[in-house]
């Protein structure tokens, strides 16, 4: 059973930083595509960064220069080290991971992926 929590949203001043992370467990597959979608309120959700297995990362023009996405070594937690966050950039935060070996640019704007958490808030006045 793979389940997927975020914690490490919150609220910051324009300009200020933050590092949601997500802890994955039960996953047993040899392959993956992880990463980290956002929504803002009455908005789709937008996949923004993405990293698979070999290590090779992936993001969306809205975010790229200002989001990093990593892995601990034993590839269980997921980051997102988010900075010089701005306004447009409020909305409930996701992380999700897919067994099927896509690249991580195959996964910008594929929303099918297998298992998400449950989403941290993140607020930026």
């Amino acid at each position: 059973h793979v389940q997927l929590v975020e914690s490490g949203g919150g609220s910051v001043q324009a300009g200020g930083s933050l590092r949601p992370s997500c802890v994955v467990s039960g996953y047993t597959y040899d392959t993956y595509c992880m990463g980290w979608f956002r929504q803002p309120p009455g908005e789709e959700r937008e996949g923004i960064a993405f990293i698979a297995r070999d290590g090779s990362t992936s993001y969306s023009a809205s975010v790229k220069g200002r989001f990093i996405i990593s892995q601990d070594a034993d590839r269980d937690i997921l980051y997102l080290q988010m900075s010089n966050l701005q306004p447009e950039d409020a909305a409930m935060y996701y992380c999700a991971v897919d067994p099927r070996g896509m690249t991580t640019d195959q996964a910008l704007g594929h929303l099918g992926f297998a298992w998400w958490g449950q989403g941290t808030q993140v607020t930026v006045s």
